[in-house]
């Protein structure tokens, strides 16, 4: 964990530095940070496993998903606010890289939150993978890699930039962060996150 401590302690000003503007149901980003989907409008859902309000929020994104447009890239990406959240961190890109998501997103939300497993760090979240059929080895190998490294440092460094306090959150485009806060509520969440895709959309900002 000592390779991640100077990125955990970086300066608040980071975090509170050019503050995002209060809107209707979300904060304006400024300034607004890149994305990784192309001509497509990017949605980010910004998460962390241990996280109640996380798994709750996980069937509205979960039906949200069942009839999102073409022009709308969906990714996720792991919240880092503290050393302790840096495994479940690595236990995403590990299932992303392991193509393995399906196996291991929901079912840890629900081993942590309905099975009251505990699964925060690196020994149980191998014994976590082995239960869903992925080899220790091969988990071992991708988990503790640069590559996965790499990926956790770049979350931690985007969770700065984007301004997040907590999660859940849904970055739309890079431009737009919506919390529960903003919005008031889960439900209205997704509807904040649809006005401004249509506003990215007739924007035509991709």
């Amino acid at each position: 964990m000592k390779k991640y401590t100077a990125l955990l302690t970086l300066s608040l000003a980071l975090l509170f530095s050019a503050p995002a503007m209060a809107n209707d149901g979300y904060t304006v980003i400024s300034p607004a940070q890149p994305t990784e989907t192309g001509d497509k409008i990017e949605v980010l859902e910004v998460f962390w496993y241990a996280c109640p309000h996380c798994y709750d929020f996980e069937p509205h994104i979960n039906k949200w998903l069942e009839t999102k447009a073409d022009d709308i890239e969906f990714r996720r990406m792991p919240g880092i606010f503290r050393k302790s959240w840096i495994p479940h961190a690595k236990a995403y890109y590990t299932a992303l890289k392991l193509n393995a998501l399906d196996k291991i997103h929901s079912p840890l939300f629900d081993a942590i939150h309905r099975e009251k497993k505990k699964i925060y760090d690196d020994d149980s979240l191998e014994d976590f993978f082995d239960d869903q059929g992925i080899d220790n080895k091969q988990f071992s190998k991708v988990y503790e890699s640069d590559e996965i490294d790499t990926q956790v440092k770049q979350a931690f460094v985007m969770g700065q930039r984007y301004k997040i306090t907590g999660v859940p959150a849904v970055i739309v485009n890079g431009k737009y962060l919506v919390t529960g806060t903003t919005a008031g509520s889960f439900e209205n969440m997704l509807k904040v996150v649809n006005t401004l895709v249509d506003k990215e959309r007739t924007s035509g900002a991709n």
